[in-house]
């Protein structure tokens, strides 16, 4: 049996999840003016779509960190995939405002569920030595949903004038009616998808556990990890772990300022409102909006060195690396706007690097930490904690923003991105420890607090 083939299969089956969550939160840029045009829309109304999705990605965190504990990862995951689906056919068939906002509610609730479920099912699953590599699936298939939404919104665009079609003659429900697609994909391969181990031991099913590891690891490796499970889980059941345990609580603050601070770094609002930064240098809108695609072509590319080097050369060397990266191109970015030296290639140079660094360091080593530090017992509390703190960023970040950009121009904006990154970049230093090569189970006292 081809151990490593079914361990891939499984963990880019699940990373999958991520390509809608990418494909979800990006499709509205292409869709938002025709709906606006249709509907009518004011700037309440406009502000209220855009941030349904959130609603529904935070009801969707929140309602994982009930049910998966209860119905295990594999079932969660599945409710997840079919909320996409539901979306995507609801927002392209809604006949009022109002269904197309509970349709892109829905479809946030499912964005909210991959965002814990899949990375966290993934690190439970891969191999201690592939599970950097493995947990980066998640986030290349986030970058890959966000290209895929750009191409597909600029495919529907063209295609909308050369048909009688009603999705095509109004483009915006084709835009939503693609991620389909990639939903029924996800729920045919999730078929052949086991359900997680170590939630079959926490769950008394230890018999259905080794016969899962069986069929991913040999034989004495199966064995010897579903007793390191079972060990870890007795020392977790006896000490009463909690999310306040000793235990945990370096793990939790871990996760919750890097989750923090990777949005803080302003990948989000460089991604989203990248048009209007290429405007403002004066660049023309077409350009904008092309220096957008390059963008994300750029971020899911560079994601594949996260994949390539995450268990080589470790968690914190990609994190020191491209921290350092960020920092310098936010600051020089700072400058050319300050300096009106906007012109020129070099703004655009900056903010690929940027992407760059961003993309192999805290987008994919983020989401590998904050699924790998905590033990199996309070896993689902603790990322959910962990997630609910990076949406709660996500939204400040998309309110703030365009304030910032306002009232203190994007030179001092690029700079407080700076600043952040520097603390991120510090903490990372001094607290983060590595966890290249540990076994889910020795991350239990890894992290143990000083009494």
């Amino acid at each position: 049996m081809n151990f490593s083939k079914r361990t891939n299969y499984i963990c880019f089956a699940v990373a999958l999840g991520g390509l809608l969550f990418g494909f979800d939160t990006a499709v509205i840029s292409g869709a938002i003016s025709f709906v606006k045009t249709q509907f009518s829309l004011d700037t309440v109304a406009e502000g209220w779509l855009v941030s349904s999705g959130l609603l529904g990605s935070i009801i969707g965190v929140f309602t994982t960190g009930i049910i998966s504990d209860r119905i295990g990862r594999k079932k969660t995951i599945i409710i997840a995939a079919v909320m996409f689906l539901l979306s995507g056919f609801g927002c392209g068939f809604a006949s009022s405002f109002t269904l197309l906002v509970a349709a892109r509610m829905i479809g946030g609730i499912g964005v909210g569920m991959a965002s814990v479920i899949s990375p966290m099912y993934i690190s439970e699953f891969a191999p201690a030595d592939k599970r950097g590599r493995m947990v980066a699936y998640y986030q290349l298939a986030i970058t890959f949903g966000i290209l895929l939404a750009y191409f597909s919104n600029a495919a529907i665009l063209s295609a909308s004038g050369n048909s009688g079609s009603e999705l095509l003659a109004e483009p915006w429900r084709g835009m939503f009616m693609v991620m389909c697609i990639p939903s029924i994909l996800f729920l045919f391969l999730l078929i052949k998808v086991p359900e997680s181990p170590r939630w079959l031991v926490e769950v008394n099913r230890q018999a259905d556990a080794q016969n899962i590891l069986y069929t991913v690891r040999p034989k004495p490796a199966a064995d010897k990890e579903l007793s390191d499970i079972e060990n870890a889980r007795a020392r977790t059941k006896t000490a009463s772990v909690s999310l306040l345990h000793p235990s945990v609580r370096i793990p939790l603050i871990i996760g919750i300022v890097l989750a923090v601070l990777q949005q803080f770094s302003g990948i989000n609002a460089i991604i989203y409102y990248g048009p209007n930064i290429f405007q403002s240098a004066g660049f023309d809108s077409s350009n904008a909006l092309m220096f957008q695609v390059i963008i994300g072509t750029v971020n899911f590319l560079s994601t594949i060195i996260a994949i390539a080097y995450a268990d080589k050369y470790g968690r914190k060397f990609l994190l020191k690396t491209g921290l350092t990266g960020i920092i310098i191109s936010l600051i020089l970015c700072g400058a050319l706007f300050y300096t009106n030296n906007t012109q020129g290639i070099l703004l655009l140079v900056l903010m690929m690097i940027y992407i760059i660094c961003f993309a192999f360091s805290i987008g994919p080593v983020t989401w590998i930490i904050i699924n790998e530090i905590f033990p199996t017992h309070v896993r689902v509390k603790a990322v959910t904690v962990c997630t609910m703190a990076l949406w709660i960023a996500v939204w400040l970040v998309g309110q703030f923003f365009p304030w910032l950009l306002e009232k203190v121009g994007p030179a001092f904006t690029f700079w407080a991105f700076a600043v952040f990154s520097l603390i991120n970049l510090i903490f990372s230093l001094t607290i983060v420890k590595e966890t290249k090569g540990k076994t889910l189970e020795e991350m239990d006292t890894a992290f143990v607090a000083p009494h």
